[in-house]
């Protein structure tokens, strides 16, 4: 560890501001060369340069053991009008694990002002056994009397368990924002931020497995809690974590109900290629990688698409197998046959997941089914940061807190449910 990978990673970021990517490629591992080529690559730096302009500095790079023998190596780098940071992982024979071009971390996370540190404690907890299990933490209010319990889910990506994104962690937000309103909450590490190096070498890799297993656990975990009603524990999921709920559910009936935050409904291959060229009217300088995931998605719904399709090929590179399974899956439907409740919250300025292509899918899949709430919160963007005027990637670059409003929502959603015959009363409004 230390000093060679650091250096290392430093090499990499000279690699790219030089545009040598087929010798960064050279580096990558077998199962990141699988999904990630020189192009892809290329691409989306050269999205970042048309945005932040020309490297002008390269800062120090920082290090930290993370999982499975891999070092992470994090690298700030100054441009011209912005920055960013180039996230790589190492394994011991200096190969690359993984890669990704994240915001500048101009600023520390801090407490949103609605958490209260002294009404819950925090205990680290395993979920899942084996070498794919998962770290997580459990939020737990304080007092004696029982309480409901949730389960967050995050988005799509190799998210930890705080959804961080530069100085951001929106789930920690909530987390703490529920536990000081009297909910006891469990996030955890995504199996792909712990073990994204197994996960690549998967065959036939799927939503489900990325999300389902560890989920159910945390589940059956939250409800031996004493503190907690066990027939009072819900999932609460935030985009793909909200798509994916349904499924939960489906698979855990013992799941009180659901809470889906910016809940993508729309195909997500095709939403990818909507956001794309809505990026590429911000910043011409993004228009090439839009034309690549408009190529991508074509291939996603290709009737040639199959497990054996190169990842490369495909938006994200995601595997074949991923795709048509996403391809397969309506998440609406899979909750308008569930029985229990639901809490569907989205943000009025999303670009990523919108009213009018996605939670217009949720009204009318559900409009038939009691004990559905639906609201808007108008101010929002995807990660209900409130704020004004077109939402853009660089507002998430700001330090920024959920909107209170949103927690108040769910605590108050939460609070007098219960499942349907489970002795409370009724689990529909």
């Amino acid at each position: 560890m230390g000093a060679d990978h650091e250096a290392a990673a430093r090499a990499v970021v000279e690699l790219a501001r030089d545009e040598r990517f087929g010798d960064l490629e050279a580096l990558f591992a077998p199962p990141l060369r699988a999904q990630v080529s020189a192009e892809t690559v290329r691409t989306a730096w050269a999205s970042e340069a048309g945005r932040n302009g020309p490297v002008s500095a390269i800062g120090t790079p920082v290090s930290e053991p993370i999982h499975s023998g891999l070092v992470r190596v994090s690298v700030p780098v100054t441009c011209e009008r912005g920055g960013l940071t180039m996230v790589m992982a190492f394994d011991e024979t200096g190969l690359i694990h993984g890669l990704r071009l994240a915001p500048p971390a101009t600023a520390a996370w801090t407490p949103p002002p609605y958490a209260d540190q002294e009404t819950f404690d925090e205990h680290e907890v395993t979920l899942g056994a084996g070498p794919l299990a998962v770290p997580g933490t459990l939020s737990l209010p304080r007092g004696h009397e029982p309480r409901p319990g949730v389960v967050l889910l995050a988005g799509g990506g190799p998210f930890d368990r705080d959804a961080t994104s530069g100085p951001n962690k929106p789930l920690k937000d909530l987390a703490w924002g529920l536990a000081s309103r009297g909910v006891a909450v469990l996030r955890f590490d995504k199996i792909t931020h712990v073990h994204g190096a197994q996960v690549a070498d998967t065959p036939g890799f799927t939503m489900s497995e990325e999300y389902v297993p560890h989920a159910v656990a945390a589940v059956r975990l939250l409800q031996a809690q004493p503190m907690v009603d066990p027939g009072r524990v819900f999932v609460v999921g935030h985009s793909m974590g909200g798509k994916v709920a349904p499924r939960v559910a489906a698979a855990e009936p013992s799941v009180a109900g659901l809470v889906i935050l910016a809940g993508d409904a729309q195909p997500m291959h095709r939403a990818a290629v909507r956001v794309t060229r809505y990026l590429a009217s911000l910043d011409p300088g993004a228009e090439e990688f839009a034309e690549l995931i408009a190529r991508q998605a074509a291939t996603v719904d290709s009737p040639g698409l199959s497990p054996s399709t190169p990842a490369a090929e495909l938006p994200f590179g995601l595997p074949g197998a991923y795709w048509l399974d996403l391809r397969g899956y309506d998440p609406v439907a899979a909750a308008a046959a569930l029985d229990r409740p639901m809490l569907i919250l989205q943000g009025g300025r999303d670009y990523q997941v919108t009213v009018e292509d996605d939670l217009a899918r949720w009204r009318a899949g559900l409009a038939h089914r009691p004990g559905v709430t639906i609201r808007v919160h108008d101010a929002d963007n995807h990660l209900f940061f409130p704020g004004a005027g077109p939402s853009t990637p660089a507002e998430y670059e700001a330090a920024h807190h959920v909107d209170a409003a949103v927690v108040a929502d769910v605590a108050e959603w939460l609070a007098p449910r219960v499942r349907p015959g489970g002795g409370g009363g009724p689990g529909c409004p």
